[in-house]
């Protein structure tokens, strides 16, 4: 299992409200259990035992004998998130945002080749193609809902994105 597939889902049980979720595969065992179980956002507590010869590492780990790994979920991670959605937001104040509607690779073209859906000072109508959006193998031609000129990109072209983060700024005027 990848370390972004465990990250993902410690944040969706941290978003769910459920006070424990144990997941086990043929080489790893996760236990994710909520401090109070109430879903209101607080970061769980995650053990992450794995066995065979590859070992989990995450930004804040604390390691235990071999081959168990005792962690807690990535702070620094997290707090780099939140202060990156932040500047957008300081940025994107008067301006519309375009997000992500599905976790997956952010593409701004259809291939290497080709020029980007989108460019900064574009005029976009809805239901314009603005970006590709890869998940497992699938690309999903994201579409504008809104109508104006892209002011910013917010995310490179190749690289991670998550579920309703913001992509892009419009000016809607």
């Amino acid at each position: 299992m990848k370390l972004s597939e465990i990250q993902d889902l410690i944040k969706f049980v941290a978003k769910s409200g459920v006070c424990e979720v144990e997941l086990q595969t043929k080489d790893v065992k996760i236990i994710i259990k909520t401090k109070n179980g109430n879903g209101n956002g607080k970061t769980p507590e995650t053990t992450v035992l794995q066995a065979g010869n590859a070992a989990v590492v995450s930004p804040a780990v604390q390691v235990a004998a071999p081959p168990q790994i005792q962690t807690s979920a990535p702070a620094p991670v997290a707090s780099e998130k939140k202060a990156a959605e932040k500047q957008a937001a300081d940025e994107a104040s008067g301006y519309l945002t375009i997000k992500s509607p599905m976790i997956g690779t952010f593409y701004r073209s259809s291939s290497p080749d080709k020029p980007a859906f989108v460019n900064v000072g574009d005029e976009v109508q809805e239901g314009n193609p603005v970006c590709i959006i890869e998940a497992m193998k699938l690309f999903n031609e994201i579409e504008s809902d809104i109508k104006g000129k892209i002011v910013k990109v917010l995310v490179n072209d190749a690289t991670p994105v998550e579920y309703d983060q913001p992509l892009f700024l419009v000016d809607p005027n």
